[in-house]
């Protein structure tokens, strides 16, 4: 059964239609490629074909370039011919001189986009769930199908370039406002027949590029607006990615040479680009955690095989401030009743009010409706009656850090809540174990750690106690990715994975200000690593009262056990600023940071505190502890068995945390450095600097066998 069909009609129009036998999705592969080349060589050469559409048998036209190929290139002349053979069947479609219409009955990204980019006209079904783009720098790559090429040649250059750059996906409305789709459908037969009657009314057809005397829309790279662009591009660029997504510089170098060139000296620099990016220890890290391993969480890699898959029709939310607010409306936006609770009604109200906000600026940018939002708030019921819990599949507490105010929701709810019911805690740092000792049902309690703001952050951590059962953990999975969120799942211990790994970060920004480094030094170091937000910025975010806070109960529990607290030289920095100064962080105005209406600025009383050194290090010797002391505390959590996989710890620290996405998460980052080569700089750096940097004792083991970090 062949992958591509061939129907011709009796008006010479044939409909190609790209149906791969097996598979739930169309993929450029040979699979596909081989037979679509067969079909156009047909219709060079048949006279009776008069016209194309090309269109697809799956719900999606086409996903893209076959990864696992990509991945396993090896020599840049590979991966520079898989991208001219490609190429080279979209220039004979152009140059077939006959009409070629795609018929996009829905999302076309990457090199889906590309094929129909090649195309003479475009037109596509009004799928509201259809997308359009060339995300390939999403994992490190460029689109080597000619995307870097077609695409400003037919929408301008900075259009095109804030497209690649940034890996933007549209809907049909916004390809069509662009100039990426000429025509839309509301039906497919409507779709096709539309298709046949571009073909039949445009006999003769040239690409405009292949045109004498053709312009690019907005100009080439030598018109003087263009100039501009060109002028600060690269530092705008630079400004965000610091030079560590070679991919954007690579996407910029393609537009920029192509837009001197004819297409097809364009596309042959776009090749050897690709070959570069595809060739980058950048891309293999994000293919590897971004794809591969990403899939795998998606496809229930960490959720026990046995339980049956479970929705939730209702669920409680105890605590109504921004998390539980957040929960609510995530839980809601997918159609799950939910029952707010608050110690008053005006809190529960105001958590309400918040799902309420979120839709008023989502209607004000046309991504909701009035309608849309009546039906989501009708969902949401804010009360102070745990009563009505009754029914509910799932309870999710996420009230004030404290043992005993838990405990107390836990038996209200349980009081009232099925027997069959899950219950869950949003704690970011109280071990579940010890917080399910207050539950009646220990096997059916659970840790549903979510990441703030809710209705943004993509992950959420589930934590097992010693006594979740499988069913628990199967729902709680099973919940997390019914609210569209991704799932990783960890074993219970102090501050689980994100917490833990996050602090290490927080502290070292800390204990190098203890040292006499400049502050601006490690906040420039922090952003030139690859990381979201730089180490006293995003301190004074979380507040350096929550972090004393969790610290005093951290040490109460250790001494109670019999067990001595680790001092870190970053805790009598935090406690001067917060304890001696009163500068708790950016809710209180001031912290590391002084804020003001127009912003912030470094609190001069710092260098006072603590004088800045003679000798200051160098950026690298920050940035590399600022690294190394997450990546290590990661691999000491796979060790001790509170990470269950690899695949966990690297999406987790990228979604959860932003851990510099370009190194793949914090154990791929030791993988691409080398397991000896990273175990020998932690010994340096703890020579230097302390205790805290020695190797995590399974790295040591790998190391002298030659293995890397894997599932």
């Amino acid at each position: 059964m062949s992958a591509v069909k061939f129907e011709l009609g009796q008006d010479g129009i044939a409909v190609v239609t790209l149906d791969m036998p097996g598979r739930s999705m169309n993929v450029l592969n040979e699979e596909l490629m081989g037979p679509f080349a067969e079909v156009l060589s047909q219709i060079e050469t048949d006279a009776a074909v008069k016209g194309v559409v090309l269109t697809s048998g799956k719900p999606e036209f086409l996903a893209g370039a076959d990864l696992d190929k990509v991945y396993a290139i090896t020599k840049p002349e590979e991966a520079f011919e898989l991208a001219e053979a490609f190429k080279t069947l979209l220039r004979r479609m152009e140059k077939c001189e006959k009409p070629i219409v795609c018929a996009l009955n829905g999302t076309a990204l990457g090199g889906g986009l590309e094929l129909a980019l090649a195309c003479n006209h475009r037109i596509a079904l009004n799928n509201p769930k259809a997308k359009f783009g060339l995300p390939e720098v999403k994992l490190g790559l460029l689109p080597g199908g000619g995307g870097t090429q077609r695409l400003p040649r037919i929408i301008g250059i900075q259009g095109a370039l804030e497209m690649m750059t940034q890996g933007s996906e549209l809907r049909v409305e916004q390809a069509v406002k662009k100039g990426i789709i000429n025509d839309t459908a509301d039906t497919i037969d409507d779709m096709i027949a539309k298709a046949r009657a571009w073909c039949v009314a445009n006999p003769k057809v040239q690409q405009p590029w292949d045109q004498k005397g053709f312009k690019f829309p907005g100009g080439d790279s030598k018109h003087p607006a263009i100039a501009q662009v060109w002028a600060i591009g690269p530092s705008m660029a630079n400004q965000k990615a610091y030079g560590n997504y070679p991919a954007i510089q690579h996407i910029m170098s393609c537009v920029f040479e192509g837009g001197l060139t004819d297409i097809d000296t364009g596309l042959k620099t776009e090749s050897r680009f690709f070959a570069a990016c595809v060739l980058s220890q950048e891309s293999k890290n994000m293919m590897n955690t971004l794809w591969y391993q990403l899939n795998a969480i998606k496809k229930g890699q960490s959720r026990p095989q046995g339980p049956a898959k479970n929705t939730v029709k209702k669920i409680g939310v105890l605590g109504a401030g921004m998390m539980g607010a957040g929960i609510a409306y995530v839980s809601a936006k997918v159609g799950i009743e939910v029952v707010l609770i608050d110690a008053t009604q005006e809190s529960a109200e105001k958590g309400k009010a918040y799902s309420a906000n979120l839709l008023d600026k989502a209607i004000a940018k046309r991504k909701s409706t009035p309608e849309k939002k009546e039906k989501l708030l009708s969902l949401i019921t804010p009360t102070t009656d745990y009563s009505l819990l009754q029914g509910a599949d799932l309870v999710i507490e996420a009230v004030f850090e404290d043992r005993g105010v838990k405990a107390d929701v836990t038996a209200k709810a349980e009081a009232v809540i099925p027997a069959t019911a899950v219950f869950a805690s949003n704690t970011s740092t109280l071990p579940i174990t010890g917080l399910a000792e207050a539950s009646k049902r220990p096997n059916q309690f659970i840790g549903l750690h979510f990441f703030s703001p809710v209705d943004k952050m993509p992950l959420v951590e589930i934590i097992c106690g010693k006594q979740t059962d499988d069913d628990t953990l199967a729902k709680g999975f099973d919940y997390v990715q019914q609210i569209g969120k991704t799932p990783i799942v960890v074993n219970d211990s102090r501050g689980f994975f994100t917490s833990r790994v996050f602090g290490t970060y927080l502290m070292e920004g800390a204990a190098m200000v203890a040292e006499g480094v400049h502050p601006r030094s490690i906040e420039m170091a922090g952003l030139e690593s690859g990381m979201p937000m730089p180490p006293l910025a995003i301190h004074d975010e979380v507040s350096l009262s929550l972090s004393i806070l969790i610290e005093n109960q951290t040490r109460k529990d250790m001494e109670a056990a019999g067990q001595k607290f680790p001092e870190h030289p970053g805790s009598k920095v935090m406690r001067t600023i917060a304890e001696k100064h009163g500068r708790i962080g950016k809710k209180a105005g001031k912290g590391y940071y002084d804020y003001t209406a127009t912003g912030k600025t470094l609190w001069p009383g710092l260098a006072e505190e603590f004088p800045l050194a003679t000798v200051q290090p160098s950026s690298q010797e920050i940035q590399d502890r600022l690294m190394y002391i997450q990546a290590n505390e990661a691999a000491k959590c796979l060790q001790e068995k509170v990470l269950r996989t690899v695949a966990d710890g690297n999406i987790g620290s990228i979604f959860g945390l932003g851990f510099a996405p370009f190194t793949g998460g914090m154990l791929q980052f030791i993988n691409a450095k080398g397991l000896p080569q990273f175990v020998k700089r932690c010994e340096e750096l703890a020579a230097k600097y302390g205790e805290r940097f020695k190797p995590a004792s399974l790295l040591v083991e790998l190391a002298a066998q030659g293995k890397t970090l894997q599932d």
